[in-house]
């Protein structure tokens, strides 16, 4: 089974953006620069944003964290995000999820500019996506789609099974594969938790997209041989013989995939690192139209 390393892939679309903000930088212009804003102490949020911080700077990007504390109300980050959308030094900003239950995830992602939702969640974005008309992806599925380029998983007239229906991962992830496009013109079927006889899909599938947040739900036995998995799923696992308590786990079970699969992602390593170049994929691209850039 080959393993889709996303760390590799990652890597090498990196030292890309590296070489283009390089010759942007040499030509006399400022750098592109995210601002995420980060409100709480939510282990996992802080972790992905420092992520995100190291990405900016391998990258040559400017970048900016705005630390919020978990009392902050819903007004005064919304006042915060209008603040940055008119900020002509942010090129991209990125609210972390999740947000303390007092404020409206909704709201304060309807409240960014779509010019500069590089994480590509505002309905205007989304709306774009859906229609193939541009817009930003979703940093999920646009980091899906440069794994299965750089291995050459075809997908032109095959079946893929998407479970999951977030607006975030699994609904942008089935409309991308069906559409007209290099990695697209797929046959797709959305399955999520209302599905009836889900291994009927599983096992009919050339290439199955698990994002459902169950750890280890999906078996090497509920697909057909010669299949390709691409784990969205990670969740923290206790364990006590780990000496910092807890293990990453995917949604599928990758142990049993091995002499199933043509090809997995794995946990970690797999989708996680390519969500991040998204990200940074996309804040090129807004910071390319905002100054009429080719």
């Amino acid at each position: 089974m080959i393993r889709i390393d996303g760390v590799k892939v990652a890597k090498e679309v990196k030292e890309k953006l590296r070489e283009e903000t390089n010759q942007i930088v040499n030509s006399g212009r400022r750098a592109p620069h995210l601002t995420a804003i980060l409100v709480g102490l939510d282990g996992a949020s802080q972790t992905y944003v420092a992520s995100k911080e190291k990405d900016c700077h391998e990258i040559g990007f400017g970048s900016e964290v705005i630390r919020m504390p978990e009392t902050t109300t819903e007004s005064e980050l919304l006042e915060l995000i209008e603040k940055i959308n008119q900020s002509e030094t942010t090129d991209g900003l990125i609210v972390q999820l999740p947000l303390p239950k007092h404020i409206s995830e909704k709201k304060v992602t309807d409240a960014i500019s779509p010019l500069k939702d590089v994480d590509g969640f505002t309905p205007a974005n989304f709306g774009l996506v859906t229609r193939g008309e541009g817009g930003y992806i979703p940093a999920t599925p646009f980091g899906i789609l440069k794994l299965l380029e750089a291995y050459k998983i075809e997908t032109k007239g095959k079946h893929v099974v998407v479970l999951g229906r977030s607006n975030i991962v699994g609904r942008p992830m089935s409309i991308l594969l069906s559409q007209a496009s290099p990695t697209g013109n797929a046959t797709v079927t959305l399955c999520h938790s209302k599905t009836e006889n889900l291994e009927f899909y599983t096992k009919h599938a050339d290439i199955v997209v698990v994002a459902i947040g169950i750890s280890e739900f999906l078996k090497g036995n509920m697909l057909k041989e010669g299949a390709t998995v691409i784990d969205v799923g990670i969740t923290r696992v206790s364990d006590s013989s780990n000496p910092r308590g807890y293990v990453l786990k995917g949604d599928a079970d990758y142990a049993s995939l091995e002499g199933v699969c043509y090809a997995a992602t794995p946990v970690p390593g797999g989708v996680g690192p390519m969500t991040r170049t998204g990200l940074m994929l996309n804040t090129l691209e807004a910071y390319k139209k905002k100054f009429n850039l080719d």
